[in-house]
């Protein structure tokens, strides 16, 4: 096999290494080239400090002779396993787009590491498949990693330019283009985002005012643990996509009257129904204004009262036994997190009451590794889904005083009804719904018919 083909840049960088005894990167295009050298095997990085690199024992030799004629040892793949050249290309889109980056043309430099993102990710899973090429996932799974550090680099300038412009009053805000005076508008698809992009971009960038390199610091991490370096672990790892345990406190998040207006349109309870997670009474509310009577209880105190001034209790639904006679039927959206599952067994195995209905997210009907998980979704399975096929508005978690984002989960009213044997059944129905079609008619809008 022939000496690696190398870049002028490339070249140079290597040159230093070998005169100076090491190379120190200071850009993230050095970066990348020192990466690209280090998977031809020639460069080793420091263990200690990720920017300082090292000529490989095969090049210091020979030093005085050109770079171009140092030997690279490279796999031969199983007989089965088809040729690929992925890497090569990975590299030279990375470096295309860090010269875009430096260059200032963000937008392209964005659009070429999303590229490299997916090529990188797709080369990782195929060389998994083979013996002798599993030992280039590793590499595959560093190319992603710098692909998806240069694109949320490339996400967070693109935020900061649309909120500057927004901020100058040449952007329009909310995608009403008509609070912006002239024709010079600077939209959010000029800015190459969609709406949920800039909002996460928004995130990132304050996460990196925060803690400046936590970006490129959980990527690393992820690789370094033999995992892959995806866009969703980013989020998760700094803290980006959702509140961590302590900001989410008690799971309070208050549930919006056009999921209520769904479900007593579709649904008819008990005289008196039990709402044992009231949280400051945004469902018991729309219940005794439909006409129904509510206990309400929750295992925290937020002093919520029904209709007659009568305080809720404060327990722990799972603690309880049910009473004398039959159970009231359970109306709640319950608390999620790791008290779910059996949240739901008990009111299932011990209180048992006639109808149930349960405002979940929709991955609630899926898994099977927790017994209680399956005991309500098998044993006892839901007699009716309501699936939103639009998704309700965001629900912000109980004192949250930031911007207010769309929702990203999609949820569900699942219904248990006990039949005469006793038994829930064993068919669950699911229909789609479109919580729009359900919200009344507004005082004015009647009036003028």
């Amino acid at each position: 096999m022939g000496a690696p083909k190398l870049s002028p840049d490339q070249t140079a960088i290597l040159d230093a290494a070998v005169k100076g005894g090491h190379f120190r990167s200071q850009t993230q295009g050095q970066r990348i080239k020192c990466r690209a050298l280090n998977a031809k095997g020639l460069l080793r990085r420091d263990p200690k400090d990720g920017d300082v690199w090292y000529p490989a024992e095969a090049v210091k030799p020979a030093a005085a002779e050109p770079v171009a004629a140092v030997p690279a040892v490279v796999a031969e793949p199983e007989a089965d396993a088809p040729r690929r050249t992925g890497s090569v290309e990975i590299v030279s889109m990375l470096v295309t787009a860090a010269r875009l980056f430096d260059e200032g043309d963000i937008q392209k430099a964005r659009v070429i590491a999303d590229g490299a993102y997916d090529l990188s990710q797709a080369e990782a899973r195929f060389a998994a498949k083979y013996a002798a090429t599993r030992a280039l996932v590793p590499k595959f799974r560093q190319l992603q990693g710098d692909a998806l550090l240069m694109e949320t680099r490339c996400k967070m300038e693109l935020a900061r330019a649309y909120d500057a412009a927004q901020q100058a009053g040449s952007a329009a805000k909310k995608g009403r283009p008509k609070n912006v005076a002239g024709e010079d508008i600077f939209k959010q698809a000029d800015a190459g985002l969609t709406r949920q992009e800039i909002h996460e971009a928004r995130k990132l960038v304050a996460a990196e005012e925060k803690a400046p390199g936590i970006a490129e610091r959980a990527i690393a991490a992820r690789v370094a643990a033999g995992l892959a370096p995806t866009r969703a672990g980013l989020r998760a790892a700094i803290g980006t996509r959702s509140a961590t345990k302590e900001e989410r406190g008690h799971n309070l998040y208050e549930t919006g009257a056009e999921a209520m207006h769904v479900l007593l349109a579709l649904e008819e309870f008990s005289p008196t129904v039990l709402e044992p997670a009231c949280g400051r009474g945004a469902i018991s509310r729309m219940l005794e204004a439909a006409g129904y009577s509510v206990v309400l209880s929750d295992l925290v105190d937020y002093g919520t009262a029904d209709a007659n001034g009568e305080l809720q209790a404060v327990i722990d639904f799972r603690e309880t036994k049910p009473g004398e006679g039959e159970c009231h039927d359970i109306v709640t959206n319950p608390p999620y997190g790791e008290a779910l599952n059996s949240f739901i067994a008990h009111a299932l195995r011990v209180h048992r009451p006639r109808k149930m209905a349960l405002l979940l997210n929709s991955n609630a009907y899926f898994g099977f590794e927790d017994p209680d998980r399956t005991y309500i979704m098998e044993t006892c399975p839901p007699a009716r889904r309501y699936a939103f096929s639009r998704r309700l508005p965001m629900m912000h978690r109980d004192g949250w005083d930031g911007e207010k984002a769309s929702s990203q989960m999609n949820t569900e009213w699942f219904v248990w009804e006990r039949q005469p044997d006793g038994s829930y059944g064993n068919t669950t129905v699911c229909k789609r719904v479109y919580w729009p079609d359900f919200m009344p008619v507004a005082a004015e809008s009647e009036a003028a018919e």
